[in-house]
């Protein structure tokens, strides 16, 4: 298979991000390569799409864990030294680190929530703020990059993380909209959007996750790291105020307890939160699998088409792949209401239990959360399965990054990859 069928579109020159674990596994390969030096050292730079081989580009695959970090990390340090990967590896573990972090403090998603509900519905009431919101998202406002970035974020469902800090930078302290609106904007149409990565960075950005501590996007700073390509000097606010922030309090993380493969037939449940069913190393293989292919919504406004296409696909190819995998035939359900399917698959394949990877905080817990309710009402027992790099990075993952930072060649001993 080659790159071009797996990996872009050689029409439009733009990556398109193939929904099959093979892709990712390929991409792994392509990119280790470049994962030590050359990466730490090129890594800040946008030069561009189809121009990007030097950052990884597998943030959409590991969002849906089509590949895991472990297999990811592993690949690097068997080429290149922990010292020369450092910035690499620490790149990988902000994913983590921002779902451990989000895990301490479940009140910030809510609240996020509730805000981004809110201020969707006061574009109905503003029509100043109605105007500027729209004048963002559809590349109208006159600042190049930020409306390029605007673009090829709806049309390609990425943007280089540079570009993202830059352009909730400019949202934030130029634009002046609210940043929720701006952190649904990327999460609708991000293919790697991921709750927490997508809400923690935002409140980086507007200094509310390190309180005090904000980013400012400058001209000469973009000008630099884009090669030239935009240099919106005299169009950026020179200050970057810190939102108010809120108080936060931390909540204990359960403790991990083992899970053993029931001793009955059981089901495996695939949701769009990890589509490697074959790397789970389950002691007994499922009786049958389900795949809920009926994407998340995220917003009370549209999902991107590149998110909803990926989505869908990433958890089919699951239910084919495990199905290969357990020797099994699998299934599929697009039905919206998860928890009607839940019930009517068990029913059919007369299962009590069911095996699901445990989610992190996000919108497919709160459906999984309805779903096991309904299965509990049908005797219907729910088990989740934890992964164990999550395991050992959310506990660590309780204040900034430097702590866990830290504690990263301990986890990766752990792993056995050093």
């Amino acid at each position: 298979m080659t790159q071009t069928s797996l990996f872009s579109t050689p029409d439009t020159g733009a990556y398109k991000w193939s929904p099959e674990r093979r892709a990712g596994l390929q991409r792994i390969s392509e990119f280790v390569p470049n994962a030590g030096r050359h990466y730490a050292s090129q890594r800040n730079t946008d030069p561009g799409e189809n121009k990007r081989n030097h950052v990884s580009l597998l943030s959409p695959w590991l969002r849906y864990r089509l590949v895991s970090e472990t297999e990811l990390l592993t690949s690097v340090l068997a080429r290149h030294t922990y010292q020369a990967s450092e910035k690499f590896i620490q790149e990988v573990f902000w994913r983590g680190y921002f779902k451990g972090w989000l895990a301490h403090r479940p009140d910030v998603w809510q609240r996020y929530r509730v805000g981004v509900t809110g201020c969707i519905k006061h574009l109905d009431n503003d029509s100043g703020l109605k105007r500027d919101y729209e004048m963002a998202v559809s590349g109208n406002t006159g600042i190049d990059c930020f409306d390029y970035w605007a673009n090829e974020l709806v049309a390609t469902g990425y943007l280089h993380n540079h570009a993202r800090m830059w352009f909730a930078s400019i949202w934030i302290f130029t634009l002046k909209l609210p940043w929720e609106l701006g952190a649904d904007f990327f999460f609708r149409h991000l293919i790697d959007g991921d709750p927490a990565s997508n809400t923690c960075s935002w409140r980086w950005v507007a200094g509310l996750h390190t309180v005090g501590k904000t980013y400012l996007a400058r001209a000469d700073n973009i000008e630099r790291f884009t090669n030239g390509r935009f240099n919106p000097a005299g169009q950026l606010s020179p200050i970057a105020p810190p939102l108010p922030a809120e108080a936060l309090s931390i909540t204990p993380l359960p403790a991990a307890k083992p899970v053993t493969c029931p001793e009955e037939p059981y089901g495996l449940l695939i949701t769009e939160e990890h589509c490697a069913p074959a790397i789970l190393r389950l002691a007994a293989a499922p009786a049958t699998i389900l795949g809920l292919t009926s994407p998340t919504q995220r917003s009370l406004l549209p999902l991107g088409e590149h998110v909803s296409d990926f989505t869908t696909q990433a958890v089919k190819n699951a239910v084919q792949t495990g199905s290969d995998a357990f020797g099994l035939k699998g299934e599929t359900s697009d039905n919206e209401d998860w928890a009607a399917a839940l019930c009517d698959w068990c029913l059919a394949h007369k299962l009590e239990t069911v095996l699901v990877v445990r989610p992190a905080i996000g919108p497919v817990l709160r459906r999984l959360d309805a779903a096991e309710a309904a299965a509990k009402q049908n005797d219907i027992t729910f088990i989740y399965l934890d992964i164990a790099y999550d395991q050992m990075v959310w506990p660590k993952a309780q204040r900034g990054f430097f702590g866990l930072k830290k504690k990263i060649p301990e986890i990766l001993q752990q792993l056995g990859l050093i």
